[in-house]
């Protein structure tokens, strides 16, 4: 039976409510749309892998607010049901100096904790990313709410020039070190 992977791409698209963030020139929304793309169609050529997408369409808009767009994020996953939840982001900072990747959790020492080390550690050597740890916060609600290990990616920072410059330019990069991430988290050897 094929594990069943639901790619979470934060965010609505521009000029609709729950956008996420700018900067550089950058849109959240786009590059969480387009990674998740990347991820999903790695995942559905792996026939280990069954995938389903928040956003399979960069118009799609999902509720009419951050809470009920949140909800019906975790509504999707939970009802499918998922496996594993994955939810990607771009983050952002008033200090433009501070970049790097995040993987927020709902609880240390899980499955979710497992696969976030092997996710995070994918990103620093294929993106070359740098390494701001793996990081509790039980208060986000697609991890507090899925029934599943849920972790959530914040890429880069779009505030800091040279993390919006690969967030533009790598996105394929991204997703492939997801991948490649996962892979290693259930032991698998690439197809």
């Amino acid at each position: 039976m094929a594990i069943r992977i639901f790619i979470d791409q934060g965010h609505n698209p521009v000029g609709y409510p729950n956008a996420g963030a700018v900067g550089n020139g950058v849109f959240e929304s786009d590059v969480n749309f387009q990674v998740g793309i990347y991820l999903g169609n790695l995942l559905d050529n792996d026939p280990r892998f069954e995938v389903r997408l928040s956003r399979p369409t960069a118009t799609t808009v999902l509720g009419t607010n951050n809470a009920t767009s949140l909800a019906t994020r975790v509504q999707m996953a939970n009802s499918w049901p998922a496996n594993y939840f994955i939810s990607l982001h771009c983050n952002s900072n008033p200090n433009p100096a501070i970049n790097g990747t995040e993987i927020y959790l709902y609880q240390y020492g899980t499955q979710a904790n497992w696969m976030a080390q092997h996710i995070m550690t994918s990103i620093v050597q294929r993106v070359g990313m740098k390494n701001n740890g793996i990081r509790l916060n039980p208060t986000l609600y697609v991890l507090r709410r899925t029934t599943m290990p849920s972790l959530l990616i914040e890429l880069g920072y779009l505030s800091n020039p040279s993390d919006a410059q690969k967030l533009r330019d790598n996105q394929y990069q991204f997703a492939y070190a997801i991948y490649i991430g996962i892979l290693n988290y259930f032991g698998f050897a690439p197809v």
